[in-house]
């Protein structure tokens, strides 16, 4: 099935342990920040709680990967319910941990705005992130016991009752059956179409403030405009970031078997990762915020942007190209 559901395995073991431990510490180190007051380690944490989301997009696609690749082996000892369930949890430990991610992107632009913390805001990232914390748990003690049957236990036996053709179909119940039934269930057969317009018009927001925010870094209309002026478009962007991940999400969960078939889908996710993480140097960057009108950026801090510019144009090129490169899927 290509590229990744081979390694899928491999790759999951190996990042799972990333946001699970980090989910765990940070939200037990922000509690720390927020009663001692001290904001050096509050945008600490909300560093670690947005790239620790950065790093679950993967984990959970290879997750995903790992389900495609197992299912049909006659000579491995999975049980298939465990897997279903692990995906349902696993499913709600992302949407909590883009939750987390979301407050923490934003406490991090007001941070560079009004140089303060807002104590809610604060208290809702801490609550959010230990939920998060709990869930990445359980998905993660039921992910151990899959192909491990000698530390299975009567907790989970119920899953194992569920029907063969539920899971095969890629229909496996729960909350991704909520989410499949959404966008491919029924007779409504416009329900795709219309999330891939949202799709299509989050990339617009995206790409658009990556190329106003780019240019102006890289020089264009220096003489006439601050980073501060462009460093308010941020939210626009980031809010075409939230729809095409949620969009994203839904999309995979409805066909994640031709997804991850795809050998041009990690190089997409890949280019997301990246993407994501360079538009936070542009978040927080307090050298680049200083920049008045008529003073130009470092030539590190350009190079950056043609970056920038440069993961999401190959987000949006693999994007497009999914069903044709490569031999698609």
């Amino acid at each position: 099935m290509g590229m990744l559901p081979s390694s899928g395995p491999h790759l999951h073991i190996l990042l799972v342990h990333i946001p699970i431990l980090g989910f765990i510490v940070t939200t037990i180190w922000l509690y720390f920040a927020i009663r001692k007051n001290n904001l050096c380690h509050q945008k600490g944490c909300w560093y670690s709680m947005f790239l620790l989301f950065v790093v679950s997009i993967p984990t959970y696609i290879s997750g995903a990967a790992s389900r495609w690749n197992v299912q049909y082996r006659d000579d491995l000892d999975v049980d298939l319910g465990l897997v279903v369930l692990h995906q349902n949890v696993a499913l709600w430990t992302i949407l909590f941990a883009c939750l987390v991610a979301i407050l923490s992107w934003f406490a991090l632009w007001r941070n560079q705005r009004k140089g303060d913390a807002c104590s809610r805001l604060n208290w809702t990232i801490l609550g959010l992130g230990a939920i998060t914390s709990w869930l990445a748990i359980q998905a993660g003690s039921i992910g151990g016991r899959i192909n491990h049957p000698e530390v299975r236990n009567g907790l989970y036996d119920s899953a194992a009752a569920l029907p063969d053709n539920l899971a095969v179909a890629g229909n496996p119940g729960g909350f991704v059956d909520f989410a499949y039934n959404l966008i491919l269930g029924g007779d409504q057969y416009w329900r795709w179409p219309a999330f891939e317009a949202l799709h299509f018009i989050g990339m617009a927001l995206i790409f658009g403030v990556t190329l106003i925010v780019s240019l102006r870094v890289i020089g264009f209309a220096k003489n006439h405009v601050s980073y501060q002026a462009v460093h308010r478009l941020l939210p626009i962007g980031f809010l075409g970031l939230c729809i095409n991940l949620d969009t994203g999400f839904l999309f995979f969960i409805g066909d994640s078997g031709r997804y991850v078939a795809m050998p041009g889908f990690p190089y997409k996710i890949a280019a997301v990762v990246i993407a994501m993480i360079v538009g936070l140097y542009f978040t927080v960057n307090k050298r680049l915020y200083a920049l008045q009108a008529g003073q130009d950026a470092t030539s590190n801090d350009k190079y950056v942007a043609y970056l920038y510019i440069i993961s999401w144009a190959t987000v949006i090129f693999f994007g497009r190209q999914l069903p044709y490169i490569f031999g698609g899927g």
